[in-house]
């Protein structure tokens, strides 16, 4: 049975040993990296590599570099990579948190329009013009 995060932190924090913790939860940590995370979000959501490269405004080259390992997207582009998959805002987070960067964070005003974009499913285009029009970075 999978347990939620709030659960697991509870356990590590009230456990005196991390090894036991380790042991008892071994089952439950996410095992994988941010290639097999936008792989199976590429099978789950049915879209085509062109669609996604088209739709997260970059080329196709250089998506299929970052889904065969050879490149690493900085957070921009993977943020430009999820509009392009149309992932979730919990979609989005977790490939964030997978690839190592910071969530997107409703504080700050660029990560908050970026956020409302996804949830509402805004195409990347307007996002940007609207990140632009605020004076915040552009996605691309």
């Amino acid at each position: 049975m999978e347990k939620t995060t709030g659960d697991l932190r509870n356990e590590l924090l009230s456990q005196p040993h991390l090894d036991e913790y380790l042991k008892e939860n071994g089952d439950q940590f996410v095992n994988w990296g941010l290639t097999e995370q936008l792989m199976r979000f590429f099978d789950e959501k049915n879209v085509s590599k062109a669609a996604v490269s088209r739709n997260g405004g970059m080329n196709e080259v250089y998506l299929y570099q970052v889904l065969s390992g050879r490149r690493n997207p900085s957070r921009d582009r993977l943020l430009c990579i999820c509009f392009g998959l149309g992932t979730t805002e919990e979609e989005t987070q977790r490939l964030l948190k997978c690839a190592g960067f910071a969530p997107l964070y409703p504080r700050l005003k660029r990560d908050a329009i970026i956020l409302h974009g996804i949830a509402h499913g805004t195409p990347l285009a307007e996002v940007n013009d609207k990140l632009f029009e605020k004076n915040e970075g552009t996605l691309y």
